[in-house]
């Protein structure tokens, strides 16, 4: 594949003068306003017999304005100013390319270019929005440095506040950062930015790739939030979808020039079988200056820090994963399966990205683990910086709905969190935005259910059922987060145990937006109990920001002891213990260390401001002692009541 992808790159800079230009498709493609207040607008639509340009500016003539055809299925237009210099085309007016097809039929379409479309009340179909503002928004704060520890927490603006309507970037903005800022998070994965015109596809049927989603407010706002996050040190990622796009034709990319190619395979293998979208032929030319360019234009117009790819499985493989096991075994990764020329974009996609800006960050949401996919191109592998480790949230959910508490296994959770390719990172999760979804439920409401309407105030004794579930949601979270990768995703409110699921206004539900949305004000309420989930997760991120054990190497795990139900492990010099036994708690337990010296606890899910029932007093010194323990050359003897995770840190190692 290294073969492949230096050709295509050597090929880019032979016929377009290198990929810094090639990824500039932007500036041309289009609609742009000249230096002599003209206008300059170029598509590729090889298979139109005529384009032309309508809108208010012309009264909506659909033929008045013909673009020139040029090689290559490319056609431009160039409309000169007003005789007063002023612009034919001002900000805000509306604009359709016209396609005339070869049958001769008419078709009225958005430019795959568009950087801004909107949907009045009452239309089904979206309009282009020439933008072109006066005073565009300046960015006022430099990008923060690649974190040694990547803490990201998975947003969505237009869920984002406890209100039954569509949240905005100034919203999020304003209410939103400041909450993520303190609970430790150091970066933001974006959800649902790139245009899609079904609120309820999460964002993921795109229909205009460049254009921020307009339902949420204005590109210059989106531009204002990302800035807004720089000046707190935060990170920002944009959830790119290059997998699939939407079949929409009349506002979307499907059938832009008349007929079913273009920026797709034709025939069935231009269709996903599972998703009912459209699949980018990625060996055609102008596909690959398309993509590039899109991947480029969000990190240079809105200042993103780097992406995380969606559905990368689908376009590693031609049977885009459906139906497909992996069990590791590398035939099942190396062979006519591959899509060659879709993990050829994707490793050029990579390239681009971290030569712009060494300091962005990939990752990559492929399900199957291929090998290399996240180690540098000059190694012959993808050039992502990390994938998303999914096999984890799947293995909680399945304990938490499958399995009694004491036959847990503490020997398959290790492997699941512990089970990826040593130098390719992993983000780990215990549950993200696909495990909130209607149909499924987040880890809080599969632990506590119904309870959580009548239980989660202080005013009122623990149940069985909400002790437990506020134990392992803190355990859960914590060894996925210390164990499971080099990095940690988290969904916006599964931190505090955000009740319910995730349910977009679609026809089934009466269109209703009281599911779409996150009830932030109930960790505000010091009278329930979703303050002590909300303060443990602050306080591991914290802890994690100081001791910095995700940018560490992986823990030696000591024990895993199936009676007992613990797992010990040390990690960035910490000593991680859990006990998940459901009543069973042991006194003088010894633990395996490679640290002398004294050990004090800095981390306690029993501790009240957790919601725990505060069995330890952490005015306890431990002392380790020459004592070989579970393969480690010293151990210590610690009180570790049932359900509860501690670490322990060397405050006083010997001289």
């Amino acid at each position: 594949m290294y073969n492949r992808f230096s050709q295509t790159l050597d090929n880019i800079g032979k016929n377009e003068g290198g990929i810094d230009k090639f990824s500039r498709g932007y500036e041309s493609f289009g609609v742009h306003r000249c230096a002599d207040g003209g206008l300059y607008c170029k598509e590729w639509a090889p298979g139109a017999e005529g384009v032309f340009l309508t809108g208010d500016f012309n009264d909506w003539n659909p033929f008045s304005y013909p673009y020139k055809k040029l090689d290559y299925g490319k056609w431009d237009l160039y409309i000169p100013p007003k005789p007063n210099k002023s612009l034919l085309v001002p900000h805000g007016s509306k604009l359709k390319v016209v396609i005339r097809s070869k049958s001769g039929e008419i078709l009225y379409r958005i430019s795959p270019w568009a950087k801004y479309v909107v949907r009045e009340s009452g239309n089904v179909n979206y309009d282009w929005i020439h933008w072109d503002p006066e005073q565009p928004y300046k960015f006022k704060h430099s990008r923060p440095k690649k974190p040694r520890s990547l803490r990201i927490y998975e947003s969505h603006v237009g869920i984002s506040s406890h209100e039954g309507k569509i949240a905005s970037y100034k919203h999020f903005t304003c209410n939103v950062l400041p909450r993520i800022k303190g609970l430790g998070y150091n970066c933001i994965q974006m959800m649902a930015i790139m245009e899609h015109a079904y609120y309820a596809s999460f964002g993921y049927q795109i229909t205009s790739f460049f254009a921020a989603s307009s339902r949420y407010g204005t590109p210059e706002e989106l531009k204002e939030l990302v800035d807004t996050a720089h000046s707190m040190g935060i990170t920002v990622l944009l959830d790119v979808v290059h997998s699939h796009a939407s079949k929409n034709s009349e506002d979307g990319l499907n059938m832009f020039d008349g007929t079913d190619s273009c920026y797709f395979h034709s025939g069935p293998r231009g269709t996903h079988d599972l998703w009912d979208s459209r699949l980018f032929i990625y060996s055609s030319w102008e596909v690959l200056r398309f993509l590039l360019s899109n991947i480029r234009w969000w990190l240079e117009e809105y200042g993103f820090d780097g992406f995380r790819f969606d559905g990368v499985t689908s376009m590693l493989y031609h049977h885009h994963g459906i139906g497909a096991s992996f069990s590791g075994d590398y035939h099942e990764y190396f062979g006519l399966q591959v899509d060659e020329d879709a993990l050829t974009y994707l490793m050029l996609a990579n390239h681009l990205v971290h030569t712009l800006y060494p300091d962005s960050i990939t990752i990559a949401e492929d399900v199957s683990g291929m090998p290399a996919l996240c180690s540098p191109i000059s190694q012959g592998g993808g050039g992502f910086d990390y994938r998303l480790a999914m096999a984890i949230p799947d293995k909680w959910i399945q304990l938490v709905k499958e399995f009694k508490d004491e036959d847990w296994n503490m020997g398959n959770i290790v492997y699941t969190l512990t089970n990826r390719r040593h130098l390719e990172k992993c983000i780990a999760y215990a549950e993200s935005h696909d495990q909130a979804l209607v149909g499924d439920k987040s880890l809080a409401f599969w632990l506590m259910d119904a309870e959580m309407y009548t239980n989660m105030s202080v005013l009122t004794p623990f149940t069985p059922v909400i002790d437990r579930g506020i134990q392992l949601h803190k355990m859960i979270r914590l060894i996925t987060h210390a164990l499971g990768g080099e990095g940690y995703l988290n969904f916006m409110g599964n931190e505090f145990g955000h009740p319910e699921w995730l349910d977009f206004p679609r026809k089934g539900n009466n269109e209703s937006y009281h599911y779409a949305r996150r009830q932030f004000h109930l960790t505000d309420d010091d009278l329930l109990r979703y303050k002590f989930l909300n303060n443990f997760d602050r306080d591991m991120n914290k802890l994690e920001e100081r001791c910095g054990w995700l940018s560490a190497p992986q823990a030696f795990v000591s024990e895993k002891h199936e009676g007992n139900k613990v797992i010990a492990f040390e990690r960035a010099a910490l000593l991680f213990i859990f006990n998940f036994h459901p009543s069973k708690s042991y006194t003088n337990y010894r633990v395996g260390t490679t640290l002398p010296g004294k050990f004090k606890i800095v981390l306690d899910s029993d501790a009240a401001e957790y919601g725990g029932h505060q069995r330890l007093d952490h005015n306890t010194d431990f002392f380790s002692e020459p004592y070989e323990h579970n393969e480690r050359p010293s151990s210590l003897l610690v009180y570790i009541p049932s359900r509860v995770a501690l670490i322990l840190q060397n405050v006083d190692p010997p001289n």
